[in-house]
């Protein structure tokens, strides 16, 4: 019998995953454990296997189509198998006869375009995006169609080059390659369609706006709207924490040495301790106050970005700190992180001072957390200290929170305590 290959649940609170790229074609065969298909939520890329030898019969949720959880998006089974009686029967990417269930997958997932039934897309309207008098027999796939929508495409107007002339995401792709839509560049016909000026070619390249990209983006901008933030900056004397790390390191052998960004994670970790009120959640109608302190450490990698989590950080010692921080590094630029080593996290600290470049810096916070900790550049600047002007090298900092649960004052008081314990790291270590 064939099996519904679903999307799986990768974590508690998802509600919806992206299906990525498929690594089989329809017709294909596939073993037991083999890689089928890449799903995409919020945290990371996960694999999902086959569950046993046969054909991948039907992909029932073309790359891009965003699903939530238990929905199909392909069937596995014998060759020339019939599928399920309730499986759709149109073909893979129609949407032009969708199911009811279609219909409620969709409205699960927030922002996923809405299916049309018959009548609707007959009727087209507001409901569409697109002016009413859109022809009724226009045949493209989901991922083209979001693709579209994405970047304001009018897509009624392209030739399709698919079975019986429906449009392919490559349609779409082409379409914008060739078009340039953008409100500097974009006049309203009377009737309200956009009158669209041909860029020259060769001008630039254009990716599509979607994958971890979008899940990214898409975070990033659900925290900024729904966080009141504040963010603090100041300066914190970190020439004894460099000094510091420079003895230890002369013990170490050269891949255990100690980073700077070790050394951060356990001084916050300490000053979270201190301090609980900043390791906190607004979860529905309650503040949540955490007992553990799972500090997650911002890391980039081509194309994205990824918070692996250092459990209980303010119990270990620095040395496991560090040889944790290595470990979840090298899994994030691997791309083998478990759900368990993305999760869970209370507080966060992004470190950009590797890159020379960024001083004081707004970092956004991972909700559901309430603060995040930015580490810009340290650089020698001249200072008074009893008296005397000297050089000194200054760290730049950053704390951003939310001020729904975190006000300014306690927010400010954390922050003088992180200054301290860096400018005073024996206290911490020793």
């Amino acid at each position: 019998m064939a099996l519904e290959i679903v999307m799986p649940k990768m974590g508690l609170t998802m509600t919806a995953g992206t299906v990525g790229k498929w690594l089989k074609r329809e017709g294909e065969r596939v073993r037991k454990g083999e890689g089928l298909v890449e799903v995409l939520t919020e945290k990371i890329t996960n694999l999902v296997e086959s569950p046993f030898d046969g054909v991948l019969l039907r992909i029932a949720a073309p790359e891009g189509t965003s699903l939530p959880i238990g929905g199909v998006m392909g069937y596995v089974g014998e060759e020339n198998e019939m599928l399920p009686s309730a499986a759709p029967q149109h073909l893979p990417g129609d949407t032009t006869v969708p199911s009811s269930a279609e219909n409620a997958a969709a409205q699960a997932v927030p922002g996923a375009a809405p299916v049309l039934s018959a009548n609707e897309s007959r009727a087209g309207g507001a409901a569409s995006g697109f002016p009413s008098d859109r022809p009724a027999n226009i045949r493209i796939s989901p991922v083209a169609r979001k693709i579209a929508q994405e970047h304001d495409l009018d897509y009624t107007r392209l030739k399709g080059s698919g079975p019986d002339g429906r449009i392919t995401k490559e349609d779409v792709e082409a379409a914008l390659k060739v078009s340039a839509v953008s409100p500097s560049s974009a006049a309203l016909q009377p009737d309200g369609h956009a009158v669209v000026e041909s860029a020259p070619a060769g001008l630039f390249d254009e990716t599509p706006y979607s994958g971890v990209r979008k899940i990214i983006g898409d975070r990033m901008q659900s925290s900024w709207t729904l966080a009141p933030k504040v963010t603090h900056h100041a300066w914190a004397d970190a020439k004894a924490l460099l000094d510091l790390r420079t003895s230890l390191n002369e013990t170490l052998e050269k891949e255990e040495r100690i980073t700077v960004t070790d050394m951060l994670v356990k001084i916050t970790a300490t000053a979270l301790r201190r301090k609980r009120f900043m390791n906190v959640s607004l979860r529905g109608g309650s503040v949540v106050a955490f007992r553990d302190i799972n500090i997650g450490v911002a890391v980039a990698l081509e194309g994205g970005l990824i918070v692996p989590v250092i459990r209980n950080a303010d119990e270990k010692s620095l040395s496991r700190i560090s040889r944790e921080m290595r470990e979840l590094a090298g899994k994030a630029r691997e791309n083998t992180l478990s759900l368990e080593e993305i999760s869970g996290g209370t507080f966060t600290l992004t470190n950009l001072g590797g890159y020379r470049s960024t001083e004081f810096f707004t970092p956004v916070i991972n909700q559901p957390e309430s603060a995040i900790l930015g580490v810009g550049r340290t650089k020698e600047m001249p200072v008074a200290m009893d008296g005397q002007v000297v050089v000194r090298p200054m760290a730049a900092l950053s704390l951003a929170h939310d001020h729904r649960i975190i006000d300014g004052a306690p927010a400010a008081e954390f922050l003088a305590l992180l200054i301290e314990l860096i400018e005073k790291p024996y206290s911490v270590f020793l």
